[in-house]
């Protein structure tokens, strides 16, 4: 009789621990409805964007001046090939105002945003950078002025630059796409050579609207940025952290200044030499939760509510003689599994912490109630409540935290361990 009762034991421990790997199967789909949800997230950001503006990425004012360069060919004869130039500021600053504007497509919010750019700053004794080239090749009466906007439907009103108290305005579109494949562009007629030597003053006031990014990229041989809004969740990105910044619940304020040393491409250049992508810097309108990911995090704990809520039954069958069928287990995991179903769903409507909350108050009440049905005790089914609520609990903890998510995690997990372990200690398994 003894044998046999060990047998069935461990009959039943095979199953429950098989029962257990089979429901990471419906985990493992819900993992994936998850990431076509937020697929669809995204989609519906880029839709918006499409109809609004799309991420910046600003450069510029850059100088261009075209030339010729003569060659002689092997059979003796001339030819020229027009090239050009480059030429980038001594100083820019530029200051700006963001207000951000959350968007709606169904379900699905975005950050869009309106900003007001001040440029200003100044180009000193030209004539230096461009040294070596004859004066009498350079096609003087064809210098332009550029800036690289990434997306130009951003654009809200017509630009200009002021450019030593003259007014210019911008057209569409770059004299040379070596730089940046779309910008705004305007002449800048030198009349003769010794004009190059000047200096010239700049300044360019732009409103200009986008998506969640504003990027900037430092031409200057020195940068300075400074950024404001009232948005209180910023993440900076790029090649460069601000050198301050202050958020605050009423917004934020960054300032970055970054010097020609900094970056991988000099104050002058000739054609494509030189790529200048690598140096963006700025910030990114995060929305503040994220309830997606925080939904995913949260499933990579499946197996872990599973396998301890199935060894609680299994305790609870064993030290009180209540037999419990596997079709019982799967029911119950199930439920468990319908949680991460239900956190998604609601999440999409209601803030995520609320979200949670009433899933798991669900979860709880239905494993419970049918504890009680199938266990025929109220204080048993009170205790796998109990223990439902300190998971949740603990996992809800792990979610909300980042940089110590690892570290709680294993302490806690550390801690289930050892509980079980104590209650466990006195079962004489051998003569179950």
């Amino acid at each position: 009789m003894v044998e046999r009762t060990k047998k069935s034991l461990t009959t039943k421990g095979l199953i429950i621990s098989a029962l257990i790997f089979l429901l990471l199967i419906p985990t493992f789909f819900i993992n994936n409805l998850v990431y076509e949800r937020q697929s669809r997230q995204e989609e519906a950001f880029t839709e918006i964007s499409s109809k609004w503006a799309q991420a910046q990425t600003i450069a510029g004012p850059i100088v261009t001046i075209p030339y010729f360069e003569f060659f002689r060919e092997t059979n003796g004869t001339i030819q020229k090939t027009k090239k050009y130039i480059h030429i980038l500021p001594e100083k820019l600053t530029i200051t700006g105002k963001i207000t951000p504007e959350k968007r709606y497509r169904g379900i699905y919010e975005t950050v869009v945003y309106t900003s007001e750019l001040d440029f200003t700053g100044n180009f000193q004794n030209l004539n230096q950078e461009i040294s070596g080239i004859p004066t009498e090749n350079m096609l003087l009466d064809q210098a332009s002025i550029s800036m690289g906007i990434s997306d130009l439907r951003g654009i809200q009103d017509n630009v200009s630059i002021i450019w030593n108290n003259e007014s210019h305005y911008f057209n569409s579109g770059v004299e040379s796409d070596d730089i940046y494949k779309s910008g705004i562009s305007t002449r800048l007629i030198f009349d003769e050579a010794d004009s190059l030597y000047f200096k010239y003053n700049f300044s360019v006031k732009m409103n200009l609207r986008g998506s969640q990014y504003l990027n900037f990229i430092p031409v200057g041989k020195e940068t300075n940025v400074i950024l404001s809004s009232d948005w209180n969740s910023p993440s900076f990105d790029g090649a460069f952290l601000p050198d301050s910044r202050e958020v605050q619940s009423s917004g934020f304020s960054a300032y970055w200044k970054i010097l020609h040393l900094n970056r991988n491409f000099p104050q002058m250049w000739v054609n494509s030499a030189f790529s200048v992508d690598d140096s963006a810097f700025g910030v990114n309108l995060i929305l503040p939760v994220d309830i997606y990911t925080k939904t995913d995090r949260s499933i990579k704990y499946a197996i872990l509510f599973i396998a301890l809520t199935f060894l609680i039954f299994f305790f609870l069958e064993l030290i009180n003689n209540k037999p419990i069928h596997p079709l019982q287990y799967i029911l119950v995991g199930f439920a468990l599994c319908i949680f991460y179903i239900l956190l998604l769903s609601i999440s999409e409507h209601i803030h995520f912490n609320l979200a949670y909350l009433i899933s798991s108050i669900m979860t709880i009440g239905l494993i419970s109630w049918y504890s009680a049905g199938i266990l025929k005790d109220k204080k048993l089914a009170a205790l796998v409540g109990g223990n439902l609520i300190i998971l949740y609990g603990f996992i809800f903890t792990i979610i909300q935290l980042e940089d110590m998510a690892l570290l709680v995690g294993s302490l806690g997990l550390f801690l289930i361990l050892a509980v079980v372990m104590y209650f466990s200690r006195k079962i004489d398994w051998a003569n179950m």
